[in-house]
């Protein structure tokens, strides 16, 4: 037996009451093969990537079980012919992982790239002429704006000679 997760991708127009049907409906599929339930996080409405079946959105569902490969079978084909399954994806569970929600963007917060601060050390004894420069960090390499690597010039390679 080995342990699988499955994210659902439902159609948002359904009644919640049918979406909690379908997994309700997968879980009695697991416990009803031998399987063991672990959990179900539902991770809500989320704008999709692209449009599904003329959906702009979608609800997402993370469900966690154990099972034999014949229920995962089962089940991804009872999936496949509902309706209001837009979209899932069964893949085995890693032990120790944790799979959570993405992150919405408004509740993100945005980080600005901040400079790299060095940490400065207290400079050693210096006499009252003497100034202490902090190093500088490396200068960044840069890209060209079509995106194409700039090399340095041509150089003769040894052994080569000019015509």
């Amino acid at each position: 037996m080995r342990t699988y997760e499955i994210l659902l991708l439902l159609d948002p127009d359904q009644a919640e009451t049918r979406q909690d049907d379908i997994v309700a409906r997968a879980r009695d599929l697991v416990e009803k093969n031998g399987g063991a339930w672990h959990s179900h996080d539902a991770w809500g409405r989320r704008r999709l990537a692209y449009p599904i079946a003329h959906k702009e959105e979608g609800v997402y569902h993370l469900v966690v079980f154990d099972a034999e490969a014949e229920t995962l079978d089962e089940m991804s084909r009872v999936l496949k012919i509902d309706d209001a399954v837009l979209r899932h994806l069964a893949t085995r569970h890693i032990a120790g992982s944790r799979t959570s929600a993405p992150r919405d963007e408004a509740a993100a917060p945005v980080a600005t790239p901040a400079e790299p601060s060095a940490p400065v050390a207290a400079p050693a004894e210096t006499g009252p002429s003497e100034t202490v420069v902090p190093e500088t960090a490396a200068p960044e390499t840069t890209v060209s704006e079509d995106g194409e690597p700039e090399y340095a010039g041509t150089e003769e390679q040894p052994g080569e000679e000019e015509e």
